[in-house]
């Protein structure tokens, strides 16, 4: 069965986006587009709300994702960036539910570990693991368009966990054994 992931890593300055397409249970995800919406040079903060707005349904609206994977709002020194994170992932995510696509949300330490083995791994470390796993073009522009895809990936990966009752790794070396193609 076909599945469209969006991946969404929203800003007021830039926003990343992503579709991933997935074919079945153990499939390796496709990168179908992905791109960033740059906003830096917009200094109205209610207009850069509504690029992101207005950009989310373009991109909904052009490949029907059936679900929508955006990065948490996580907590920082800085509370007015916080602010103004928060309301850009409202934004994104009032433009999913316009088309009615189910939302999921992930912390970025669970997006980290989903896809290296830890939670604190450098977003170059993350861009070089998914150019592995999904062999994807060197022309990514951004860490925030790597980002987007990081989000859509590790929602994919939350999809093919193993049910209750299921064999789980008992270690990294039980991991590794297991898991082969996600050794550098």
């Amino acid at each position: 069965m076909e599945k469209l992931i969006m991946g969404i890593d929203p800003g007021t300055n830039f926003m990343g986006y992503a579709i991933l397409k997935t074919t079945g249970k153990n499939c390796k995800p496709e990168l179908v587009v992905s791109g960033v919406v740059d906003m830096k040079k917009m200094t109205d903060p209610y207009l850069k709300l509504q690029r992101v707005f207005q950009r989310t349904l373009q991109v909904i609206d052009s490949y029907h994702p059936d679900e929508l994977a955006i990065e948490a709002q996580f907590y920082g020194k800085n509370i007015q960036s916080m602010l103004k994170l928060g309301r850009a992932q409202g934004v994104a995510i009032a433009a999913a539910l316009q088309r009615n696509i189910p939302i999921f949300e992930y912390a970025p330490k669970k997006i980290k570990m989903s896809i290296t083995g830890t939670g604190e791994a450098s977003k170059e470390q993350i861009a070089i693991l998914l150019g592995k796993f999904m062999n994807m073009p060197t022309t990514i522009s951004t860490l925030d368009e790597t980002d987007a895809i990081a989000i859509a990936y590790c929602h994919h990966l939350q999809g093919n966990l193993p049910t209750t009752g299921s064999s789980k790794c008992k270690d990294w070396g039980d991991f590794i054994k297991q898991n082969p193609d996600k050794v550098l």
